[in-house]
């Protein structure tokens, strides 16, 4: 179990440019360039400048990704300056005197892409479609904002608000709040022990001369690591590494590395948070070691072991036992000694004195209870197929890596893997008894002693001595160069049925790690025969993985660990959906998995009696949330379905009072009287076997029909409601807006690609008028957007405005929305923002077909419609031949802002 928790940090801007670092500029020649190391299919280079280069060439994806890693985050923070590392990784947004705003520019073409600040690092990203051209200009960006970023005054005015909004983002959420507190009590005197987003009053009274410093000091190639990952020509690409980096001056100062060290603990710790909210937080903290250490791998098992779900004993004790609803596991694997916290969440029922008896019980009690071979295996099993995932993945690899680098090397990703497999009973029951003791906890209240039991923290390795010389394994196979136009996916796709009806679209490719993905839907039943059912369908479904056949949940859980699967099973309205992602080797074994789930489920009584407490806990969790109240508001005025219709859109109170009234024996009878794969859609894409995948989907569903008749119910489209809602949600410090029109739209129709290029220019993406106003020149909001949606059957469209801001703010974003939609439909496009909208809507749909599990889902929903990729590839010509006069027509004949319904969901009491 890694889990990353990493905010989403952009940022914009304008201002002007800092003094050039005096220092000679150091120019890297071929010769110079030698690889300084190579492990498993990743190489090492290392610049004369200091910056150090991988990488990581793969060409069955046809995108690259390119990521830098600067070595700061806020550990390196100085009094008076937290938050400093976070918002600096905003400011670099902004641009440089040549390259104008970077959030725009990426937007534009198209890009994926991120940054995002931690305690020991900053990262930025950007992933686009393989080519030479988006390739030299990721790299000639990064290099432009590594030395020349606008760090400027007027920038930050427009930028303090939005982060602060930010700030105020994570005030909602009851479990953030609880991490900052439980952290700010567990530490003394490390940074660890503050949160990266920083004190709002350091960031509120920031001096621009230290932020420019701080900029300079770290921003520099010495303290930066460049990874490069997918389809790339490695001798090509080293070559423009080459230009664009080794030109940058290598530094004259020295980084002076941090020395703080945390003293040891004298006995327990103990903090209450006291806020409005729905849902009880049980927490516990363990100061553990650095993550380049030996015990952080037993730590990771140690974690799984204990919060993994459903076999975790902590699941087992507190959710088996009825004194929480969920449970989960930090660990903190950082470049200095990190901490581990373990969650429970309990509903308003349950008792915290409870849950904190179970939970401590659970975590301190490896020496009465020891750990199993069979847990340490499971363990195992469940981490390295998470690293598996992330090693078949050039994007989620390449990003990840950052975290390894900033423990101190990126052979440390590798070689925590080896740690994992290596480690005994022994080792994994001694990090145990070693850090998870009550002298070394933070829960409750100080407990003097007389004979303190205190934790051994060991000092962080010196990593560089770790890694030497380390070769690691054999790099992993690779895939084929595979072209994702839709009329090579048409190609290379084959389309049949099985004989009972079911539809199947399979489409193989050698993939790296040998992987496939699959994505089935199994449509039942019609307006009449599914009315009244409440919410019987959907659990229904929630029930397939937990339990089947003589398989419990647990094992079930077990089963896809060992098929190194990644499996979804979810219902709504008339269908099943199953979405899936193994190996090769493995999907025979999965498919066969995935019928007895749909066939023979057990629908255990005690596993219904948790599912249901669980949603219960979700609904109660959401009453509150601006977000969902304005969700609610919306799904309610523009409801046209009577109560008990399968399109119905019910309160959270309807939602409840279905789910209280739900029986196990309806749900049992539910699945015998419409379950059947006859209207069944199957859609595999990547390294398989399509003949003989054929012939076991025949053999497993061919002969398994639906009772009942299926005909899909159509959608109706509402009347406007225009009018405003204002909603009160109680001791919220972020607020929420929503508005929503209908439309008369198909996808297949003439506007259509007029109002995707419209709604992409209006608020569709990072660069769009919407966010333009609202986050840069106005500072009120993080984020600020628009949706437009279509159907493929019916006339029935919408499009949706959304925008986060603090509650007192609530008369600027009024104004804001306002005055842009009128300039919108009055002043129309330009041409520029029509260059930059096509290009950006063509990049991201290229993406998107590249991806295999985003396919194998798009293949899915064209068997349903009866289309093929054709229709992607007249749409993305439609898309090109568009003309300023054709969008600006088609947005002033769908879009008036006088037919929205907004809604305003807030604290706007707060002072």
């Amino acid at each position: 179990m890694r889990i990353k928790i990493l905010s989403l940090l952009l940022a914009l801007s304008l201002g002007h440019t800092l003094p050039a670092i005096a220092a000679e500029p150091v120019v890297a020649s071929q010769s110079q360039l030698q690889a300084y190391t190579s492990v498993e299919g990743i190489t090492e280079y290392r610049l004369p400048n200091g910056l150090r280069v991988l990488l990581a060439p793969d060409a069955s994806k046809p995108t690259t990704t390119v990521n830098i890693t600067y070595l700061v985050g806020s550990r390196h923070e100085s009094y008076g300056e937290t938050g400093m590392a976070h918002l600096l990784e905003h400011m670099l947004f902004k641009g440089t005197p040549s390259s104008g705003n970077l959030m725009q520019e990426l937007g534009k073409r198209g890009m994926q892409f991120n940054g995002t600040t931690f305690l020991d690092r900053t990262n930025y990203y950007e992933t686009f479609p393989a080519n030479d051209e988006n390739l030299r200009w990721a790299l000639e960006m990064e290099a432009d904002r590594m030395v020349n970023s606008k760090i400027a005054r007027s920038d930050l005015d427009t930028e303090f608000s939005v982060v602060r909004n930010e700030m105020e983002m994570g005030e909602n959420n009851p479990r953030r709040v609880l991490w900052k507190q439980m952290t700010a009590v567990s530490y003394d005197w490390h940074n660890y022990g503050h949160n990266t987003i920083g004190a709002r009053s350091d960031v509120e009274k920031v001096r621009i001369d230290n932020l420019q410093a701080f900029y300079r000091k770290y921003y520099q190639p010495d303290n930066a690591v460049l990874m490069i990952s997918g389809k790339f020509a490695p001798a090509a690409t080293l070559a423009v590494v080459r230009q664009a980096f080794g030109k940058i001056a290598k530094p004259q100062r020295q980084l002076t590395p941090t020395w703080t060290e945390e003293p040891q603990r004298d006995g327990a710790r103990e903090l209450t948070v006291e806020r409005v909210g729905d849902t009880q937080l049980a927490a516990v903290l363990y100061p553990i070691s650095a993550g380049s250490h030996p015990d952080a791998a037993a730590l990771l098992v140690l974690a799984d072991i204990l919060a993994s779900t459903p076999n975790g004993r902590l699941y087992q004790a507190l959710v088996g036992g009825k004194k929480a609803v969920g449970v989960e596991a930090w660990p903190f694997a950082l470049a200095e000694p990190g901490y581990i916290i373990f969650w429970a969440e309990l509903n308003k029922g349950q008792k915290l004195a409870d849950a904190r008896q179970a939970l401590l019980a659970a975590i301190e009690g490896f020496k009465s209870k020891p750990v199993t071979e069979a847990e340490l295996k499971r363990a195992k099993t469940s981490l390295l197929n998470d690293i598996d995932k992330t090693l078949n993945d050039p994007q989620q690899l390449a990003v990840e890596m950052s975290e390894a680098i900033a423990k101190g090397d990126w052979r440390l990703f590798f070689l925590t893997r080896d740690r994992i497999e290596a480690l005994s009973v022994k080792d994994v029951e001694r990090a145990a008894e070693n850090y998870f003791k009550p002298s070394n906890r933070t829960y409750g209240q100080f407990v003097p002693t007389a004979k303190p039991d205190r934790s051994v923290i060991p000092a962080t390795p010196d990593v560089a001595k770790l890694v030497d010389g380390y070769k690691g394994r054999a790099a992993i196979s690779q895939g084929e160069a595979f072209d994702p136009s839709p009329a090579n996916i048409d190609a290379r796709t084959e389309k049949t049925t099985l004989a009972n009806g079911a539809k199947l679209a399979l489409l193989s490719k050698k993939t790296r790690g040998e992987t496939v993905n699959g994505s089935f839907s199994f449509a039942f039943g019609d307006e009449k025969s599914l009315f009244g059912r409440g919410a019987v369908p959907s659990l229904a479904a929630d029930m397939l993985e937990r339990g089947s056949g003589k398989l419990s949940r647990a094992e079930i859980s077990n089963r896809l660990d060992q098929l190194k699967a990644k499996l979804s099973v979810s219902g709504s309205g008339q269908e099943v959906s199953v979405d899936f992602e193994t190996t090769r080797a493995h999907l025979p074994a999965l498919l066969d998995l995935i019928a007895g789930l749909l066939k023979q489920p057990s629908f255990p009584e005690h596993e219904f009696e948790l599912l249901r407490k669980e949603e219960l806990t979700a609904i109660d969790a959401q009453r509150n949330e601006p977000q969902t109240m304005a969700t609610q508001a919306v799904g309610q005025a523009l409801n046209i379905y009577r109560k008990g219709d399968l399109r119905y859109r019910p309160t959270l109170d309807e939602a409840a009072a279905e789910l209280k009234a739900a029986k196990l024996d309806e749900l049992k009878r539910f699945h015998r009287q419409f379950y059947g794969a006859n209207h069944a859609r199957f859609a595999l894409v990547g390294d398989f076997d399509a003949k003989a995948a054929q012939s076991q989907l025949q053999k497993l569903f061919g002969g398994w029909n639906s009772p009942v008749t299926y005909s899909r119910a159509p959608s109706l489209l509402p009347p406007a409601k225009p009018g405003q809602q204002q909603l009160h949600a109680k001791d919220k410090a972020n607020a929420f807006y929503l508005a929503t029109a209908p439309l008369a739209m198909r996808d297949s129709d003439a506007d259509y690609p007029a109002m995707l290029v419209a709604n992409k220019i209006l608020g569709g993406g990072v660069k769009s008028r919407l966010l333009d106003r609202l986050r840069q020149k106005d500072g009120i909001s993080y984020y600020a957007g628009s949706q437009f949606k279509a159907g493929s059957f019916e006339p029935v469209a919408s499009l949706s405005l959304v925008a986060i801001y603090a509650p007192q703010n609530l008369d600027k974003l009024k104004q804001g929305v306002a005055e842009e939609l009128t300039r919108f439909i009055r002043d129309g496009v330009n041409a520029t923002e029509l260059a930059d909208a096509k290009k950006a809507l063509q990049q991201e749909r290229e993406i998107a077909r590249a991806q295999d599990g985003a396919l194998s889902g798009a293949l899915d929903g064209q068997l349903q419609i009866g289309r093929g990729m054709e229709f992607n590839a007249k749409v993305d010509a439609a898309i090109a031949a568009l003309t300023v006069e054709q969008v600006n027509a088609a947005l002033r004949k769908h879009m008036d802002p006088a037919q929205l319904l907004q809604v305003y969901a807030g604290d706007f009491k707060r002072p």
